[in-house]
């Protein structure tokens, strides 16, 4: 892959209407206006914006908080969220400073920020929900807070080493992890599918060249899990991620065993489960993929190339899961009148360069979703050696009556240029597909060896390489590979 290519696959964005009523519903985030909205009266706070604690508790009852055990940190954490968002403002009152034993510092009141979660655009309330976001992301890394109380009932000097705590290494960690997340739900099959924490935290943690985790690894990949579970809790109000926390009884049981929480040993889908479980929302998604962009990272989503040239649609659609691929190319085509549409793609699929092959074939993958009102444009290529292949077999789909017969060249340029297409791609599936194809082909031609090598296609000579490699078949692998070397030879002549 090139350096311009991109380095993640598509994802696919809900709109941002449909993201932005999301946000609001976010339970921290709806908590923070509602607050907002209480403010009207002026509120009393502390020098760093804090609500105080008389105040506090009528917060809490407003928030229907006031019989939770953790009623005031919630309150206290969406007081917060809007006091870093802007949806209140603090005036200070003048004096404070001298006034060493008042603990009022000044008065919160509604902000301007708050009037655009009713009356502003889409755009603006995820503006404001996104620096929301990076608030609870900073909180999610933040040491524990009972390990600094320790050390200060303790009568010490807060000593950040002894917590074992590294805010840059606590940063990069929990990017490092939704960045994982991020691209575990771009390939995934079903937007809804969660990701199990032990196998989250071993992609952090477990070396790639790692065939089985050593004990000193498999304590990380715990601490980590722990670690995990208590930032996800952190993250889940505001609407990143959906999680389901670590069972709290499968850690007592690991305890009294004395064995860690790695779910070391295969699971039952039943059981994986109490070891947390975890995905990013479409929120999440659509957060992670901001930052990302704004840290110069190429991140795709399903859409952008619907303005974009079919050169660029047709460059970009082999890196996409099928799915994905045909979604990107519904949207392209959409924007454009089918005779049109197709024209361009068939000059954009021309080429003899490596990526050539794949460009033709996503270039056969989207005009097969393309209106009958395109059959000038196949018709014209017909005799294009290039094209006419892929142009026959668009017109034979649709029945279409006049296609000419292919030439034995055609048919062979054409099988050659459609595997030379799928060897681009390297996953199991696609690789038994190719072995079944490649099989199929010297079955059904006993002579095809003898021919292929013939072909003039830049990709010939490793195309029958390949299927070297790939037929099951000793002889006819051997076959394969003579016809190659033939290949090659006629080349370089």
């Amino acid at each position: 892959m090139s350096a311009d290519r991109p380095t993640l696959p598509p994802v696919r964005l809900h709109s941002e209407a449909e993201l932005a009523r999301e946000a609001l519903g976010a339970p921290l985030m709806a908590r923070a206006a509602k607050l907002a909205r209480w403010a009207e009266r002026g509120v009393p706070v502390g020098a760093g914006g804090e609500i105080l604690q008389e105040a506090l508790g009528e917060a809490a009852v407003l928030l229907g908080l006031a019989d939770d055990e953790d009623g005031p940190a919630h309150t206290a954490e969406a007081w917060q969220l809007a006091v870093d968002t802007g949806l209140v403002e603090i005036t200070e009152r003048p004096g404070a400073e001298d006034d060493a034993d008042d603990a009022v510092a000044g008065t919160a009141r509604p902000g301007e920020e708050l009037g655009l979660l009713t009356s502003g655009s889409p755009h603006d309330i995820l503006d404001i929900w996104l620096e929301g976001m990076e608030t609870v992301l900073a909180d999610a890394a933040a040491p524990d807070l009972a390990d600094i109380a320790d050390q200060i009932a303790e009568g010490g000097e807060l000593d950040l080493d002894a917590i074992d705590w590294n805010p840059e290494e606590e940063a990069e960690l929990l990017d490092g992890i939704l960045g994982n997340l991020y691209l575990l739900t771009a390939l995934a099959e079903s937007p809804d599918q969660s990701v199990p924490l032990p196998a989250l935290a071993a992609s952090m943690i477990v070396p790639d060249d790692m065939d089985e985790p050593t004990d000193d690894v498999l304590e990380e990949v715990s601490e980590a899990m722990m670690r995990l579970d208590d930032q996800f809790r952190v993250l889940e109000p505001i609407g990143l991620v959906a999680y389901q926390p670590v069972d709290e009884a499968l850690i007592e049981e690991l305890d009294e065993q004395g064995e860690t929480v790695t779910a070391a040993e295969p699971l039952t889908d039943e059981d994986v489960s109490r070891y947390g479980m975890v995905r990013l929302t479409p929120l999440g998604v659509y957060a992670v993929r901001a930052r990302m962009l704004d840290a110069g990272v190429d991140a795709p989503a399903v859409g952008d190339l619907s303005d974009k040239g079919a050169d660029v649609l047709l460059d970009a659609l082999p890196e996409y899961p099928e799915a994905l691929a045909q979604s990107e190319s519904e949207l392209w085509l959409a924007a454009r009148r089918p005779l049109d549409a197709a024209r361009d793609l068939l000059a954009a699929a021309r080429g003899d360069d490596d990526r050539a092959p794949g460009r033709r074939l996503a270039a056969q993958q989207t005009l097969s979703l393309v209106a009958p009102e395109a059959e000038t444009a196949l018709r014209e290529v017909l005799d294009d050696r290039q094209l006419g292949g892929l142009a026959r077999v668009w017109l034979a789909e649709r029945a279409l009556p006049g296609i000419p017969e292919p030439t034995q060249d055609m048919i062979f340029w054409l099988t050659v240029d459609t595997i030379a297409a799928q060897l681009e791609s390297a996953d199991d599936e696609a690789a038994a597909e190719l072995r079944d194809l490649v099989a199929g082909l010297t079955e059904q031609h006993s002579g095809f060896f003898e021919a292929a090598w013939r072909v003039d296609h830049p990709a010939t000579a490793d195309v029958l390489e390949a299927m070297g490699r790939l037929h099951p078949d000793k002889k006819a692998a051997k076959e394969a590979r003579k016809a190659a070397f033939k290949a090659r030879s006629r080349r370089t002549a």
